[in-house]
């Protein structure tokens, strides 16, 4: 176990366990505080883009996990799917930073949750993604 594992378990932190497109580019974690849940990515070389900062792109795929999951939990369902993620890049993240998104639901209908997650770094906000969620029924 990694130095980085030891200290997000000695924090609260545990896996969530994903072998898809999460498991490529995680592992990724989760935590609740204060009744708000939290999912974290560690980033690391794999993560960084041309310039060596963290690639928007993990930031997005962070922001929109913790959105689904809010959204999954808001409403019962097994499956939702994502209509619409409109990411607002604030700040640039650092290789070795340790990305926290919190997701909130604003609103719920029967079949579309709308969510707000601002992702952070040591209390300093580098997104803000504001998502759609369609709640799949089963056929």
């Amino acid at each position: 176990m990694t130095e980085t594992a030891r200290s997000l378990k000695a924090d609260g932190w545990s896996i969530v366990h994903d072998d898809g497109f999460i498991d490529l580019v995680g592992p990724m974690w989760h935590r609740v505080v204060e009744g708000q849940h939290e999912f974290a990515i560690a980033t690391g070389p794999k993560h960084r883009n041309r310039r060596g900062l963290v690639q928007g792109g993990l930031m997005m795929t962070l922001a929109d996990r913790a959105s689904g999951m809010a959204a999954r939990e808001q409403s019962g369902a097994p499956h939702v799917a994502t209509v619409q993620l409109d990411t607002h890049f604030i700040d640039a993240g650092e290789i070795g930073d340790l990305l926290i998104a919190r997701p909130r639901v604003i609103r719920a209908t029967r079949s579309l949750i709308f969510t707000s997650t601002e992702v952070s770094v040591d209390g300093r906000c580098v997104i803000v993604a504001n998502g759609v969620f369609k709640i799949v029924r089963p056929r």
